[in-house]
């Protein structure tokens, strides 16, 4: 269908499609102004994104699209709708009663039936790109809308104090017994370390296992000294009969012996040449120089003996040393094992303790939980009651009513067209096959501008004639109807 064609099925049909125009348009006004005003209260609440005061965490999937999701359906859930019908006290209303029990013959509880009826008029949707929740309640009454609205938004923040303080409490209990439990094993693990100190009569594990290790330490340097002074010993007992003993040479006895003895035996020398062997003078000195010669020798057996005397004492204090060493060694190591033992138990006693505190710690921090009163909701701007009504919006019905009634005008027309075709256009008569010859009609292209002027006022000219014509001819049959009914 060309645009010609389109234009002369509505300017032929144009009196079925004004009609048409003017029915839909004044339907569409009357169900307009008779439609019941709707009033519709609008409050807006704000999502806290920071750390939690309590934990003191923060909350990374608050704010998210997500989370945003999850509140607009907690929001929309029936829980918070009979929150809402709690705080308006439904059930203190005779006349709501009186309707629920004629509704539900009492087989839904009251608190659903009114929350599916407040869910009707609820809309609840999440500003983009923020945390912001925008929450709307449409009714007939505009203080009603308002009070349901706000009291919405109460009945949201008190749901979510709910599920954050009943797991706290439940947790809560849960906890109080294992930390209990824990109490009882950290004092267990205390009993048990103090009974094993006072039976070993332990103060100081550490201090007391270092000192015996320093002890052993003093005894092994002692007997490495005494291994030292027995190999000198032994090294002078072996060399002690002879004049080479260092013992022997450094001996002051003996070195005055010797003195005295190469004296005597220097003066013999010096008397032999001119005394005789019976003289008296040198029976004296030979027998001088053999008692010398035999001090001489005790002197060395005695120092022989002394060195005799120190090797077995030393060998007695190694023999000793080597003893104490042993005992001490066991000492040592009793005291170790004892020290590891406490260890463990010192272990087993701190990791009771880190137990208890971490228990202890997080009941404490589910203790304030159960008992906060906070959510992380709040209302940036409270519902106030509307001046105007919502629904209808008249000029909008108005305009939708008027191109309603337009279309509906343009369809009736075509369909009407098409259930009854005319031929309006040389293309309604195009066939396959069979050529066009002709068109009756006015050639508008050899007219002028000033002649279609002049038909134009040749046309209206004649118009006027024909209508001041057939006034004349019905002024004419009224005079002769008069002038033929006249006595």
């Amino acid at each position: 269908m060309t645009p010609q064609q389109f234009f002369l099925i509505i300017f032929a049909r144009r009196h079925l499609a004004a009609s048409i125009f003017v029915l839909v348009a004044a339907t569409g006004a009357a169900i307009t102004m008779l439609m019941p005003k709707v009033y519709t209260a609008t409050t807006s609440m704000v999502v806290d994104v920071k750390s939690d005061p309590i934990a003191g965490a923060l909350l990374p999937t608050v704010g998210t699209p997500t989370y945003m999701a999850t509140q607009t359906e907690i929001i929309s859930s029936e829980r918070t709708a009979i929150g809402v019908v709690r705080l308006l006290r439904v059930d203190q209303n005779p006349q709501l009663v009186a309707q629920w029990k004629e509704a539900t013959n009492g087989t839904t509880p009251l608190e659903n039936y009114f929350a599916r009826l407040l869910r009707s008029g609820m809309t609840v949707s999440p500003a983009r790109g923020s945390n912001i929740i925008n929450l709307s309640y449409s009714g007939r009454d505009p203080k009603f809308a308002t009070t349901v609205a706000n009291a919405y938004t109460q009945a949201y923040i008190d749901l979510l104090i709910d599920m954050r303080v009943d797991p706290a409490r439940q947790y809560s209990a849960w906890f109080d017994e294992r930390l209990k439990v824990l109490r009882a094993n950290l004092e267990k693990a205390q009993a048990k370390l103090s009974a094993y100190q006072r039976e070993k009569g332990i103060v100081a594990s550490d201090e007391r296992v270092d000192q015996e290790t320093t002890r052993l330490n003093a005894l092994e340097a002692q007997l490495a000294a005494i291994q030292g002074e027995r190999v000198d010993t032994s090294s002078r007992q072996r060399s002690s009969g002879s004049e080479l003993s260092p013992d022997v040479q450094q001996n002051p006895i003996i070195v005055s012996l010797k003195g005295e003895l190469a004296k005597s035996e220097a003066r013999l020398i010096e008397t032999s040449g001119t005394m005789g062997k019976n003289h008296p003078v040198r029976m004296q000195l030979e027998g001088q120089i053999a008692g010398l010669k035999e001090q001489l020798e005790k002197e060395m057996r005695r120092i022989s003996g002394g060195a005799a005397t120190a090797t077995r004492t030393t060998a007695m204090k190694e023999t000793e040393l080597r003893q104490l060493i042993e005992e001490q060694k066991k000492q040592v190591l009793a005291l170790r094992e004892t020290r590891d033992e406490i260890t463990v138990l010192n272990k087993d006693v701190e990791s009771a303790q880190r137990s208890y505190e971490s228990v202890a710690q997080r009941m404490s921090q589910l203790s304030l939980e159960a008992q906060s009163e906070q959510a992380n909701v709040r209302v940036l701007s409270p519902a106030i009651e509307p001046s105007e009504p919502s629904r209808p919006n008249i000029p909008r019905f108005l305009a939708a009513s008027l191109v309603g009634g337009i279309l509906v005008g343009i369809l009736a027309a075509l369909g009407l067209e098409f259930l009854d075709r005319r031929v309006r256009d040389k293309t309604d008569l195009a066939v396959d096959g069979v050529p066009v010859f002709g068109v009756i009609g006015p050639i508008r292209d050899k007219y002028t501008f000033r002649q279609r002027l002049d038909l134009l006022r040749a046309f209206v000219a004649n118009h006027r004639q024909r209508r001041a014509a057939k006034r004349r001819a019905l002024l004419l049959r009224d005079e002769a109807n008069r002038v033929g009914s006249a006595p």
